[in-house]
Formats: structure tokens, sequence, C-alpha cells
């Protein structure tokens, strides 16, 4: 039930967009159209919910103080959490490695309309904030671990799909204002939709 919790937390309360506008760079370049912005939202997710328990386990077992005391008594005092940033980006630019080796071979149409965005994914904030984020509250087990990267990035999907589908549609059938198009009107929607994602905050579950 507790990770039940979480994993709900993650996409409303605590979105990683309308919350901590975390991975603003590739939501306003690549939300201009929904199926570019649910590949790349796809791709997100599955980053968080594979770089999670992968960088939960890195932490428990290798980088926090005293994590090494499995190797044997001698290493018990040994400390590397001074290590933990380096090795939580090392870890997600090998994955995002994979993961456009992956879309190159499967779905060529959609990597060609990333473009440069998927391998940015690697310096997407909102990844590297789930790992930190993970680190700082100290979640119980790596299964939390897991709900909550599945949870940040279901919420990172929902709001660049959200946002593409509402530019598609400005852009048919309003006459936005010169100075507002573009990023202009893509910010004051982006805020608008944190405003309502306020309203989650009351959910008990």
């Amino acid at each position: 039930m507790e990770n039940f919790n979480i994993f709900i937390r993650s996409i409303f309360v605590d979105n990683m967009i309308f919350a901590y506008f975390l991975g603003m760079c590739s939501f306003l370049a690549v939300s201009k159209n929904v199926k570019t912005a649910l590949g790349l939202g796809a791709a997100v997710t599955f980053m968080l919910v594979i770089s999670l328990p992968i960088n939960y386990l890195l932490e428990n077992y290798v980088l926090r103080a005293g994590a090494l005391k499995w190797l044997g008594p001698e290493y018990a005092d040994v400390d590397l959490s001074f290590l933990s940033l380096i090795m939580f980006i090392a870890v997600i630019a090998s994955l995002t490695q994979l993961v456009e080796m992956a879309v190159e071979k499967f779905s060529p149409a959609l990597y060609s309309s990333l473009g440069i965005f998927l391998p940015l994914i690697a310096v997407n904030c909102a990844i590297l904030g789930g790992s930190l984020f993970m680190q700082q509250r100290d979640f119980p087990s790596v299964w939390t671990a897991c709900c909550a990267g599945a949870g940040w990035g279901l919420g990172w999907l929902i709001a660049i799909v959200a946002i593409a589908a509402i530019r598609e549609r400005l852009q048919e059938y309003s006459n936005i204002p010169k100075p507002l198009r573009g990023v202009g009107i893509t910010f004051i929607i982006t805020g608008l939709m944190g405003i309502a994602f306020m309203s989650f905050l009351g959910i008990k579950i």
C-alpha cells in the first residue's frame, strides 16, 4: 500500500514538471506535436523505471557509508558517498545509449523526429532528479524506488503529452498574439497546469 501511495503521489503531487519544473528543456522543445511528445515521454519513463532501482542498489550496496560491509568487516568503514553523483550520471548515460540504439533499430521514424533530444535524455534533469530524490528520501526497498520511478516517469509523460495536445489545438484554432507564440504561450500554459495540479495536494490514500 505504501508503494502504491508513493506511485500515485509521484504522478500527481510530486510531478516532475508541475511541482519541480525538472526536465523543462526537452519538455519545451519536443512538445510541438503529440506523437513526438509521447515517444520522448515513454523513453523518459523507461529510463526512470530502470535507472532508479539500479542507482538504489548502487547507493545502498556500494556507495553509502558502511555499504561494503557485505564484502567483509574490514570494509565496514568505507564511505564512497562522495562518488554518488558521478556514478548516478554514469548509469543514466549508459542506459541512454541503450535506449537510443533500441529506438533507432525498432522505430527509425521516432528516432528521426526526436533528433538530438533522444541522446539528451542523459542530461535530462528529471531523470537525475529522480535518483537524487531517491537518495534524499531514503527509500526502504528497491521496489519503492521502482514505483517512484514509474510514477515520476508517467507524470512527466502525462505533462508533455498534455501540453503537446494543447499546443496543437492552439496552433490550429487560436490566433495567439505574436509575442506569445511558441515558448511564451507554452510557459503560460505550463504555469496554469502547475496551479491546476496543486489541487492534488489534498489526496490522501
